[in-house]
C-alpha cells in the first residue's frame, strides 16, 4: 500500500506530538497497525512499547532470585512453588514465560589446538548396542584411538570394556601404526583413573605400569570437559555414520576384519583437516617417523582373576564354568584370560587351557578331565566295596587276588559278593570263601554254592538272593557237584 506524504506526516505528528499509540492511530486513520509501524520505522522513530500488566509480574523478583540460586531448577517445580504463593496461571503459559526469564550461560570460545607429529593421541570407548551369544547379551564396545596430528583412526571391537580389552586396544593400535605417541588423552574411566579430586589424580596402578612399559604419558582430560579430546569424539561420530551404519557382519572377528580394511582405506583417504591438499593417510606417512619405537618385549595383557573351585571340577569366570582336573577341587586358583583363551593356573602350573566362551551358564570342558573323574569314582566305589568285604570276611582278600589273576571283572565280583554278605552274614561268607579257595574256584558262583550247601545241611529256610546270570547258571551245570548234593 502506498502512503501519501500527507498521511505519513499526519502519522508522525500524532505519534510524536500527540503521543497516540500505534493501535489508536491505525483505528482512527483506518490503517493496518503494521503500516503505521512501517512508517515510523522508516522515519527512524523508536516505537515505544506499552505492555499491559501481567499476572507473573508480581512474582518476577521471586523467580529471578530463585533462578540465580538454582539455575537448572525445572519449570514444573518452580510453577508449584508459585502456585503455593498465589499464582493461578497455567503450567504451559508459565513455561513459555519462564523460557525468556531463565538466565543464559555465556557461550564459551575455544582455541583451535595444533599438535606436533607423533606428540599426542586421543582414546575413548564407544557403545554400539548389544550382541546375543547363546543365552548371554553382551555389549558391543568399540575401542577408538586417533592421532591428533594426522587424524589416523584405529578401531577395534570387543564384547566388553574390561582392563585387558582396554590395554589390548592400545597395543593393537601401536602395532598398526608402528610406533607409540608421547601423550595419550583419555576420559576419567576406571581403567585409567581410580580417583580424582580436581588436579589430584590417583591412576590405576596396572595402567601406570602399562604406560611405563611403553613410555607414554597418560593425561586424563578435566572432568566434564569432553571437548579436550574432540578429535576422538569426532572420529566416533564419523565411525557411526560412515562405517557402522547398515553394516552386516557375522561375528566380532568379522567386524574387526572389516574395520581394519576401512581404517586403511576409506578412513585414510578422506581429506586431512589441516590441509585439503593432503589425505589423512599422507599426513600419517609424514607423522609415522615421529612416533616412539615400541619396546622389544610385549606387555602381559591377560586379565588375571583369583577364583575358588568348589566340590565340582569347575571354576566360574565371566558367567561360564571351565573344567579343571578333579585333583584340584576346593582350592584357590588363578584365571588368566585373553579375548580368545582362558588359562587356569595353580601357582605357576597350568592346569587347563580353554577357548573363551561369551555365552552364559555354559560348561566348557576338556573330555580328559571328565573321564578321569569318572574313572576315579569307579575305582573309589570298587575300593570301598573291597574294604568292606575284607573287614567282614578275612579270607576275601585271597579270593579277590586269585579272581584278578584269573582275569575276572573285579567290579562285578565285588558287587555280587557284597550282596551275598548282606543276605548270609560274615561268618557264613567266611566258610564259603574258604571252601571256594580249597576247590580253587575264585568266583562268586562257587561261594554261593558253598553257602547254599551249608544252608541245606542245616535244613534252613531258603533265602531270597539275586538270581544267577545265564553265564553263572552255565558254570553251575558244568562244575563238580558238592558232597551230599547227589
Amino acid at each position: 500500500m502506498t502512503i501519501s506524504i500527507e498521511l505519513r506526516t499526519q502519522i508522525l505528528r500524532l505519534y510524536q506530538a500527540e503521543h497516540w499509540r500505534v493501535g489508536t492511530i491505525a483505528r482512527q486513520l483506518h490503517l493496518h497497525r503494521d503500516t503505521v509501524t512501517r512508517v515510523l520505522s522508516a522515519a527512524s522513530v523508536v516505537v515505544r512499547a506499552h505492555p499491559r500488566a501481567r499476572q507473573i509480574d508480581l512474582y518476577l523478583p521471586f523467580i529471578t532470585e530463585t533462578l540465580s540460586k538454582y539455575p537448572s531448577l525445572r519449570a514444573s517445580r518452580l510453577h508449584v512453588m508459585l502456585q503455593e504463593r498465589g499464582y493461578t496461571g497455567s503450567s504451559s503459559h508459565f513455561r513459555h514465560l519462564l523460557a525468556s526469564l531463565r538466565p543464559r550461560r555465556e557461550p564459551e570460545a575455544y582455541l583451535r589446538l595444533r599438535t606436533l607429529p607423533g606428540e599426542q593421541a586421543q582414546v575413548d570407548w564407544a557403545h554400539f548396542g548389544h550382541r546375543r551369544i547363546g543365552r548371554a547379551e553382551r555389549p558391543l564396545m568399540a575401542f577408538v584411538m586417533t592421532l591428533s596430528y594426522s587424524r589416523r583412526i584405529f578401531l577395534h571391537f570387543s564384547l566388553n570394556a574390561r582392563m585387558d580389552s582396554f590395554l589390548g586396544g592400545h597395543v593393537l593400535a601401536f602395532e598398526a601404526w608402528g610406533g607409540v605417541p608421547r601423550v595419550i588423552l583419555s576420559d576419567n574411566l576406571k581403567s585409567a583413573v581410580l580417583e580424582r579430586m580436581g588436579e589430584a589424580i590417583r591412576f590405576n596402578p596396572q595402567y601406570l605400569a602399562f604406560c611405563a612399559h611403553y613410555r607414554f604419558e597418560p593425561r586424563p582430560v578435566a572432568l566434564a570437559r569432553g571437548n579436550e579430546k574432540g578429535r576422538v569424539e569426532r572420529s566416533i561420530r564419523y565411525i557411526r555414520d560412515n562405517f557402522f551404519a547398515a553394516r552386516v557382519f557375522a561375528d566380532v572377528d568379522d567386524l574387526n576384519t572389516q574395520a581394519k580394511i576401512w581404517c586403511e582405506a576409506a578412513a585414510s583417504d578422506r581429506p586431512w583437516p589441516e590441509g585439503a591438499q593432503l589425505t589423512v593417510g599422507a599426513a600419517f606417512d609424514n607423522e609415522r617417523p615421529s612416533l616412539m619405537a615400541m619396546p622389544p618385549n610385549p606387555y602381559p595383557l591377560e586379565e588375571r582373576v583369583e577364583v575358588h573351585s568348589g566340590k565340582t571340577p569347575y571354576v566360574r569366570f565371566d558367567l561360564n564354568d571351565y573344567s579343571i582336573p578333579h585333583t584340584h577341587v576346593r582350592r584357590s586358583l588363578t584365571v588368566l584370560a585373553s579375548a580368545h583363551r582362558v588359562r587356569i593356573l595353580d601357582g605357576g602350573a597350568v592346569l587347563a587351557e580353554h577357548a573363551r566362551s561369551y555365552d552364559k551358564g555354559a560348561q566348557v570342558e576338556i573330555a580328559a578331565h571328565v573321564q578321569a573323574l569318572k574313572e576315579h569314582k569307579s575305582r573309589a566305589r570298587q575300593h570301598s566295596g573291597v574294604d568292606r568285604l575284607s573287614q567282614a570276611v578275612p579270607a576275601m582278600a585271597q579270593l579277590l587276588a586269585r579272581a584278578a589273576a584269573a582275569g575276572y571283572h573285579l567290579a562285578s565280583i565285588t558287587r555280587t559278593l557284597t550282596e551275598y554278605l548282606e543276605h548270609y552274614g560274615g561268618a557264613a561268607m567266611q566258610e564259603a570263601v574258604l571252601e571256594a579257595l580249597r576247590r580253587d574256584v575264585p568266583h562268586p558262583n562257587a561261594v554261593r554254592h558253598a553257602l547254599e550247601h551249608a544252608r541245606e545241611l542245616r535244613q534252613a529256610t531258603p533265602l531270597v538272593v539275586p538270581q544267577l546270570s545265564e553265564r553263572a547258571q552255565l558254570w553251575t551245570c558244568t562244575c563238580q557237584p558238592w558232597p551230599g548234593c547227589l
